[in-house]
């Protein structure tokens, strides 16, 4: 069965997000090393699940011809990879949808969810999202998180498991440790 993969970045006082959802924090800690091991995750997935705030920020910065893009070369391999590969969105206030291969999910998320797990393909991996995040691990959906620690402390902004009741339990699986200061911390959900 294919796994849910959440990779999203933190910052130390576990916010994914200032208030205004900004992620300038974000890019003064990324560096070429972090940009290959995101192309390397996202290469072994083969569908992203997104909310529609975070869509709307990927699709308006990735949403363009990767060969034309003015990035990094390390980028460029992610750029495509966004590009081609089917992302299913998960929001109540949107009616469409412009990025490549990108649909509003027509079912509610668990049942869109477990049906996609039951599929044959790679992984499935959810960028950002928080309220998709909160929702598939309320229903148990979430097999990984891979959370992107990066060493800032914003003092406010939004939360990761803000919505969360109750005990989450996960197993540290990994670590990786980048120059930046950054570590990926891979947990399994047990």
């Amino acid at each position: 069965m294919r796994k849910v993969i959440v990779s999203m970045n933190v910052t130390l006082d576990g916010f994914m997000a200032g208030i205004d959802c900004g992620l300038d924090w974000h890019f003064k800690t990324w560096n070429e090393e972090m940009a290959r091991a995101t192309a390397l995750q996202l290469s072994e997935a083969d569908t992203i699940l997104l909310g529609g705030i975070t869509y709307r920020g990927m699709a308006q910065y990735w949403n363009s011809d990767p060969v034309n893009m003015i990035r990094p070369r390390t980028d460029l391999d992610f750029a495509s990879m966004l590009n081609s590969y089917p992302k299913v969105v998960f929001s109540k206030s949107m009616t469409s949808v412009s990025w490549n291969n990108a649909r509003l999910a027509k079912r509610n998320i668990g049942e869109e969810v477990s049906e996609l797990k039951h599929r044959r393909g790679k992984d499935m991996i959810v960028y950002g999202s928080g309220k998709i995040v909160t929702a598939l691990t309320k229903l148990g959906l979430v097999d990984e998180f891979r959370m992107w620690v990066h060493p800032v402390v914003i003092g406010c902004g939004k939360p990761v498991f803000k919505e969360l009741s109750g005990i989450l339990n996960l197993k540290l699986v990994k670590t990786e440790v980048f120059s930046s200061g950054v570590v990926i911390l891979y947990y399994a959900v047990k």
